[in-house]
């Protein structure tokens, strides 16, 4: 498996990470991508990646948008240089919380789909509660990429599909109170444009037995993403798994 979201920054990881990566790759998870959200988090993300032979992405969340420096660009473009990182994001809208301002979040965005299409990058995106202003945005720029932690319904999904874009998933799918919509979702993601994650330390799968103590999830709980999903589109963990890998490699471009 590829957990193809995990926030090892985290300071939920802060005094356990080594034991953490120890128990992912234990429980089948041979690679991750490594989530920065915005400058300096991208380049901890870096140094993660290169530490645990992982792969990141460099960007600046829509929620740390109001934050952002008039060169970071340039600065995203240094990062991107690395071997480790292989995509511009994590970027994208949130109108849900709006911790930034919605045009300097519209503006911000922009720039890392312009940065992404002139690096030739894919794009790791997040959208909470603005999907109209999206959808236009990368109907104006076409990048290829994910919508990292899709949660949306069934016709969003197929907008973003119609688009070439990949949907990640992540625990949410577990979630018998809140996941109906991402589950209907899935009669219309076609198991090629599917990545499997965790969006560790969030969204601990709500399918594991017997309940951990702890409410932290880690990505040694993506075997739990796919069992859910290897339910649903009929087929064995392994193979789900493998398709999964495979997405993951084609859309990052990745010779390893």
């Amino acid at each position: 498996m590829i957990d193809a979201g995990v926030n090892l920054s985290s300071s939920q990881f802060r005094h356990d990470l080594d034991t953490v990566v120890t128990r992912a790759r234990e429980a089948g998870v041979q690679s991750m991508m490594v989530i920065g959200c915005d400058e300096a988090d991208s380049q901890q993300a870096l140094e993660l990646a290169q530490q645990f032979d992982l792969y990141s992405c460099a960007g600046i969340h829509p929620h740390n948008a109001k934050d952002a420096t008039d060169d970071f660009a340039a600065n995203l473009t240094a990062m991107a240089q690395a071997k480790e990182v292989i995509a511009i994001g994590e970027c994208g809208l949130d109108y849900n919380r709006d911790f930034s301002p919605r045009p300097q979040q519209r503006d911000v965005f922009a720039r890392q789909l312009a940065l992404a299409n002139e690096l030739d990058m894919p794009v790791y995106l997040h959208e909470r509660d603005a999907h109209d202003d999206m959808l236009a945005m990368l109907r104006e720029y076409q990048p290829r990429g994910v919508l990292h932690c899709f949660t949306g319904n069934r016709q969003q999904a197929q907008n973003y599909l119609d688009l070439g874009l990949y949907l990640g998933i992540t625990g949410w799918v577990c979630d018998e109170r809140r996941g109906s919509d991402l589950n209907d979702a899935l009669n219309v993601l076609p198991m090629n444009r599917l990545l499997i994650e965790t969006d560790a330390p969030y969204l601990l799968p709500r399918t594991i037995r017997p309940k951990p103590k702890s409410r932290r999830c880690e990505p040694a709980h993506l075997s739990y993403v796919v069992a859910h999903l290897s339910q649903h589109y009929q087929v064995s963990p392994v193979q789900l798994s493998a398709t999964s890998v495979a997405n993951f490699h084609s859309l990052f471009a990745l010779e390893r």
